[in-house]
């Protein structure tokens, strides 16, 4: 029987780039996955729980246990999400009658690259882009170091036809955004911000290449102000063969 498999589409995803989780949507169900989206869905907590309010952040927390407790596995275009539910949620739940639920809900999200490389062992989609294109990948810094990403993009754009991946000088250095820091520390933010966009600049490829839809917002948006014909586009909307 196919998994049944949870679509966790993310507060960004949802409000801002819908199209994305269309994406994921179409490509695991070419996979032969079962996608549920289930409609009482929130946020999973994080912003609260980096800004220190962790009883608020709780009580999202539990919704979150509640709404996905019954699937196979939870799937989401985020890393910094996925991470967040992973590494995060045994330690807001570690005193709390939740903590056996928050476990096994832990081990069982999965960001969408990890999901597809790690847990159902493809590589190969099928996809080929309508036209030659050049690209690079910015490693999200969540995904990156949080949950050991990187391999599996690769992997899969590896075998997207009409695709040339190139490197990207401090593909790994973080864009700046970092959720409430942006606002937070907004001029170390719009310095980091500076720094990714000479780097994305300076590749000269048609587009870079992200698996984090925050990352994708705040870069998209430095691009957008200096007037650049650049752009980023989510991993998802690339395996589609969407761009």
């Amino acid at each position: 029987m196919a998994p049944r498999v949870a679509l966790f589409v993310t507060c960004i995803v949802d409000q801002i780039f819908p199209d994305t989780g269309e994406a994921m949507v179409e490509l695991l169900a070419a996979q032969g996955v079962r996608v549920d989206f289930p409609m009482a869905q929130t946020c999973c907590g994080q912003p609260g729980f980096n800004s220190g309010y962790q009883d608020e952040s709780r009580a999202v927390a539990r919704h979150f246990l509640k709404v996905f407790a019954a699937y196979d596995a939870i799937v989401t275009p985020s890393g910094s999400c996925a991470a967040m539910v992973r590494h995060f949620y045994p330690e807001l739940f570690k005193d709390q009658p939740e903590l056996a639920l928050a476990q096994t809900v832990a081990a069982k999200t999965w960001e969408f690259t990890q999901y597809l490389v790690d847990v159902l062992h493809v590589t190969r989609l099928g996809t080929s882009l309508p036209k030659p294109a050049t690209a690079a990948v910015h490693d999200a810094c969540h995904g990156l170091r949080g949950l050991g990403l990187g391999a599996q993009s690769r992997a899969l754009l590896g075998q997207v036809g009409n695709l040339t991946l190139t490197p990207l000088a401090g593909n790994d250095q973080c864009c700046g955004f970092g959720g409430l820091f942006a606002v937070k520390m907004s001029e170390i933010s719009g310095a980091m911000l500076k720094d990714k966009l000479l780097n994305i600049e300076a590749a000269g490829v048609d587009f870079i290449i992200t698996g984090d839809a925050s990352c994708l917002m705040h870069m998209n948006g430095g691009l957008s102000r200096q007037g650049s014909a650049r752009r980023v586009v989510h991993i998802a909307e690339v395996l589609a063969g969407r761009v």
